[in-house]
């Protein structure tokens, strides 16, 4: 389960995490941890993949504080992907049970998705932050072509 005010990683995803972020003289893509999951949990919940984080890393990286986040601003992406999964407000209360440990529960499992997916788009990539910038790209793309797609006449009446 949830360590509580901590933000686990998948063991098997922890290689990936790592290679992404420019620590230890690396050049990734994402200044910190913190950054990459955020990113990996957007993209889960974007793709609605939920999937359960399983046996933890347990060093490199460690479950990181939940303060880091805080620290970040990316309390409000945890608290929006918690009550668009939940559909429910009480899910924010600081006075109910163990809601942090489910938003982070739920925020854990979407960073596990979203790591998934970065996987597969990922596989066989020399640069991360180039295959990255496509991956958003191609996303942009996607809206825009489905916002051209409008069409008028689904508001006609049928005859």
């Amino acid at each position: 389960m949830v360590e509580t005010g901590r933000i686990r990683v998948a063991k098997d995803k922890a290689e990936l995490v790592k290679a992404l972020t420019a620590a230890d003289g690396e050049t990734g893509p994402f200044p910190t941890y913190a950054d990459v999951i955020v990113f990996a949990a957007a993209l889960g919940a974007k793709h609605k993949k939920r999937v359960p984080v399983g046996e933890a890393s347990k060093k490199e990286p460690a479950p990181i504080p939940q303060e880091q986040f805080i620290v970040r601003g990316y309390d409000a992406v945890i608290n929006l992907i918690a009550i668009t999964e939940t559909e429910e407000l009480k899910i924010l209360s600081l006075t109910e049970n163990n809601t942090t440990e489910n938003r982070n529960y739920i925020f854990e499992e979407y960073i596990n998705g979203g790591l998934e997916i970065l996987q597969i788009e990922l596989r066989g990539a020399v640069d991360y932050t180039e295959r990255l910038l496509l991956i958003l790209i191609s996303e942009v793309v996607k809206q825009k072509k489905q916002e051209e797609e409008f069409d008028l006449s689904k508001f006609l009446p049928q005859m």
